[in-house]
């Protein structure tokens, strides 16, 4: 299904206020968690290889140093991290980084790119060609034992997200300008009848994702400089600017998970957007959903 502008936008004329997280800056800000146990927010910077934590309000931020490149990043049952890196999945539980998980891919073209898990604990992540020109990418699924493939001929595996009822799963591969959406089986973790949900026009791709609890779909746009939102039709309804032109992913944080977060990344021209690499907060007036903690005990390489 294409979305289609709504027939009236006079409904984007007031846009809300956007107050900026820190003066932190990241190069490639991505992979943003909020932690409704410990009321924690966690976002990467990709590039630089690190993990930030802070809470909402208090100005103070920790960067965790990761094995290089990073894709994501997820708390774990038992209040530790797993992130996605280049080479492949990583445990910190307090001790120092720990490989988990050896990924099956090449990694001098391609790196873990955008992970989330589902309603059930289950752990989603794939994986990205750095040049963005080949679909030799995969997306996997990690529920006991070693992650497994569940698509390829991916290019660059992005935002990920489930209907309130599980009964869907939605996923961007940024390079073909479309969200897919698939049927979900809550009870197997399985994959059906995929097909388009919504596309983009270049130059903006879609990035990260999250959906609400009115099962609206919430999509970041690279080079786009918004956040769109879909009703579960497909129709856009709402889009929120940002001053920057690469958002990158979006998330709902907060006591009452009425906050989205948004992270960003710096353009190719340095200097060019004083605000990139930013995390910004909104009020947009509906509530998200919490995320799921990931039991790694049972990951096996």
């Amino acid at each position: 299904m294409r979305a289609s502008p709504p027939a009236d936008r006079r409904e984007f004329e007031v846009q809300p206020t956007l107050h900026v997280l820190s003066d932190q800056r990241d190069v490639l800000g991505e992979g943003p968690w909020w932690d409704t146990q410990d009321d924690t927010f966690h976002w990467v910077d990709s590039v630089t290889g690190a993990v930030h934590r802070t809470r909402l309000g208090d100005g103070e931020i920790t960067t965790l140093s990761t094995p290089g490149d990073v894709g994501f990043v997820v708390k774990t049952v038992s209040g530790g991290l797993l992130a996605g890196c280049r080479d492949g999945l990583y445990v910190d539980d307090g001790s120092g980084w720990q490989r988990r998980w050896q990924g099956d891919w090449d990694t001098s073209t391609l790196r873990t790119n955008d992970g989330k898990t589902d309603r059930q604990g289950r752990l989603w992540f794939g994986t990205m060609h750095e040049p963005e020109t080949a679909s030799v990418a995969k997306l996997y699924r990690a529920d006991g034992g070693r992650p497994q493939t569940q698509l390829d001929g991916v290019t660059v595996s992005n935002g990920l997200g489930w209907s309130p009822d599980s009964a869907l799963m939605y996923y961007a591969d940024s390079a073909t300008g479309a969200i897919r959406v698939f049927d979900y089986d809550s009870t197997t973790g399985d994959i059906t009848n995929g097909r388009v949900f919504a596309t983009d026009t270049a130059p903006a791709d879609p990035d990260g994702l999250t959906v609400d609890a009115d099962g609206c779909v919430w999509s970041a746009k690279w080079q786009g400089g918004k956040v769109i939102r879909y009703t579960p039709d497909g129709r856009i309804d709402r889009e929120i600017e940002v001053p920057v032109s690469r958002p990158t992913s979006c998330i709902f944080v907060g006591s009452d998970l009425r906050t989205l977060a948004i992270t960003s990344a710096q353009p190719d021209e340095p200097g060019a957007e004083p605000l990139a690499g930013a995390v910004f907060l909104v009020d947009i007036g509906v509530q998200g959903l919490p995320e799921r903690r990931f039991d790694d005990r049972h990951l096996a390489d």
